[in-house]
């Protein structure tokens, strides 16, 4: 193994520590390293030479313990050496290309392993580039913060595609279901208004999968009956989510809606949010 040392100022212990985490990685790869005199990048020389910017896992190490080092560095060395065409911590090569998606945050085994922002409590936005999840130490290579990276993907996502508008009806109740070919829809929502006509209360949304959005207008007491059909839907899809929600004010709130088996039917109880139970009431006056 050759590894070649930075110049010889005085270097924090931990970056000591790390860059002999990344030469003992190298080598494991069948890779010789040199790392740039700022350690901002180390080259692995092998029968090819392969640049690796170092900038974002240095940050993120900085975050996390120590006895998560080997599996970050690991992960990033081996993605570097995958034979990707994109390097993904260059932000010139994967802007073009970032986009959105909206996951469960059950479904995400590490959340401090994905880069996105929560929608709420149920729901987190990730980026990615393709289906791939953007990792922290990829974004923080970036010459701009996560949040705006984020804006970025929604920018691109909003001139990549336009969703289809039909309604349909579930059980009597009209609703207005958005489609698109990527699972992109959640992101939408921002455009509402580009799509349906959007009250002053806001939509109720369900999100069965994320290439789709079921709506229905907050504008009157019927909103009651869609929140039941909606539910109802959403719990026999088994996708992205069965909950029902409410996006008013570019805020996508949790409307809690329980499915009761009681005496051998089925009954669904509703618990509002404070600020929806005030426009209910308003609403029925």
């Amino acid at each position: 193994m050759k590894f070649f040392r930075r110049d010889s100022s005085p270097r924090r212990p931990e970056d000591v520590d790390l860059d002999s985490l990344l030469a003992l990685v190298a080598d494991s790869l069948g890779y010789d390293c040199a790392f740039a005199a700022d350690g901002a990048s180390l080259t692995l020389v092998a029968e090819r030479r392969i640049l690796v910017r170092l900038t974002g896992l240095r940050r993120e190490a900085g975050r996390r313990a120590r006895e998560d080092w080997p599996t970050l560095v690991s992960e990033h060395l081996a993605n570097a050496v995958s034979g990707e065409l994109i390097d993904f911590c260059d932000l010139e090569q994967v802007r073009p290309l970032l986009r959105t998606r909206v996951e469960a945050v059950d479904a995400i085994a590490d959340l401090t392993r994905v880069v996105g922002r929560h929608l709420n409590g149920d729901l987190v936005e990730l980026l990615t580039v393709g289906a791939r999840l953007i990792r922290p130490e990829e974004a923080g290579c970036w010459p701009l913060p996560s949040g705006k990276a984020l804006e970025l993907a929604t920018g691109n996502v909003r001139a990549d595609e336009r969703l289809t508008v039909e309604t349909i009806e579930l059980s009597g109740t009209p609703v207005t279901r958005l489609t698109g070919p990527t699972p992109t829809a959640p992101t939408h929502l921002r455009w509402l208004p580009a799509y349906v006509p959007v009250p002053s209360d806001g939509v109720l949304v369900v999100l069965p999968d994320p290439y789709t959005l079921l709506l229905h207008p907050v504008d009157g007491l019927g909103v009651v009956r869609a929140i039941e059909r909606l539910r109802l839907y959403a719990a026999r899809t088994d996708g992205l989510s069965d909950q029902v929600y409410w996006w008013h004010e570019n805020r996508l709130t949790h409307i809690r809606a329980d499915i009761v088996l009681r005496s051998g039917q089925t009954r669904l109880v509703v618990t509002p949010p404070a600020e929806f139970a005030r426009v209910l009431a308003r609403l029925a006056v």
